[in-house]
């Protein structure tokens, strides 16, 4: 629990995450305590009380977007975002991003808070790029981040299954998967395994793994270490259309640490081979033959002999695929629905007293 939250007299934490049904029966952006549910709920975005008015203290990196209107973007009244700080006394919420605050130039907003204003800690990079925390303990009310157990949780993406497509706010910009390739097109894509990396690291474990990899099944590597290519998405995935595999290997290991490399490759229609946190982990968000997880072999030699076998193996390319079919995938907009999510929660907190008191120890869990 990230933290202490006050609410009829006991503690709890409530998850306001993004609008998907993932595999594991979770409906997110649900405002719900902290406990099993037999059946999902979904919120109905009423304007109960006065508009909340988030402020967003600094853009992350630097990199301005347009400030989101809520309700026409998600549906969600009487949500207001602003970047204009000198609306700063009056903001019921202050969205700050981590990296820009500990490692950007960035300071705090001042001192005194106005009362009642949540201040909002906004992160989506691993514990290892997240320099810092203890600095920070005490002085935020709630967490956003990519940590199914923030405060706030969305995730890079997430799937939706078809039947709840039309019921969820962010439905309409899902996008269907389709069904099983191996009786189609995709039996005979011209290559076998792509990776796409940008920042290389010999420290890496990622690339530890693929020298070893490398040396029993060919991989075609773009970007940092290999044949240029633009880091834009739609370019990646019409790359990843061509391969059968796609190596979605994360720079480094953290719980829920599933960034858009997985979600590039569900995209592009490839089977991911994946390097991250655990399996069981993995399978919170997709479903388990959706994927090819590297720890499921001894070594890269047997991963890359199972490779070979499924890529002239029309049954285990369906196995690989078929789950598609039902599903459709939701990857969210980059500040656009963070931002409108933060006033929402904030709006749902109003009043509440919140504290996170244990922001390194948990972030680094």
């Amino acid at each position: 629990m990230t933290s202490d939250l006050s609410h009829s007299g006991s503690s709890f934490k409530w998850i306001y995450s993004l609008i998907c049904l993932a595999v594991n029966g979770f409906l997110c952006l649900l405002f719900l305590p902290n406990q099993s549910s037999a059946e999902p709920f979904v919120p109905q975005w009423e304007d109960n009380s006065k508009e909340t008015l988030l402020l967003v203290w600094v853009h992350p990196f630097g990199a301005r977007i347009n400030i989101p209107d809520c309700w026409e973007r998600l549906g969600m009244r009487g949500c207001k975002v602003t970047d204009d700080r000198s609306r700063y006394t009056q903001a019921d919420a202050v969205l700050i991003h981590h990296r820009d605050i500990c490692c950007g130039g960035t300071h705090l907003p001042p001192k005194p808070r106005p009362p009642g204003q949540k201040w909002i800690w906004f992160n989506f990079e691993s514990p290892t790029h997240a320099p810092q925390l203890w600095k920070y303990e005490g002085i935020y009310n709630l967490t956003l981040s990519y940590r199914e157990d923030s405060d706030v949780a969305l995730p890079y993406g997430c799937l939706i299954q078809n039947a709840l497509v039309d019921k969820v706010p962010f439905g309409r910009y899902a996008v269907p998967l389709g069904g099983s390739s191996a009786s189609r097109s995709d039996l005979h894509r011209p290559h076998l395994v792509a990776w796409v990396v940008s920042n290389w690291s010999e420290s890496h474990a990622r690339v530890a793994f693929y020298k070893l990899l490398k040396q029993f099944y060919f991989v075609d590597v773009f970007g940092a270490a290999g044949r240029p290519l633009s880091r834009d998405g739609t370019v990646i995935v019409d790359l990843i259309k061509q391969y059968r595999f796609y190596l979605a290997f994360e720079n480094s290991q953290h719980t829920d640490y599933i960034t858009e490399k997985l979600w590039n490759a569900v995209r592009g229609g490839a089977v991911p081979v994946v390097l991250g946190p655990s399996r069981k982990n993995y399978e919170r968000f997709l479903p388990p033959e959706a994927f090819i997880h590297v720890d499921d072999f001894p070594t890269a030699q047997d991963l890359a002999q199972y490779l070979l076998k499924v890529k002239d193996s029309p049954s285990l390319i369906e196995k690989h695929l078929s789950w598609r079919k039902n599903y459709s995938l939701y990857i969210s907009s980059w500040c656009t629905d963070h931002y409108c999510t933060a006033c929402m929660a904030a709006k749902h907190r109003k009043g509440k007293v919140d504290v996170v008191r244990n922001l390194n120890e948990w972030f680094l869990s």
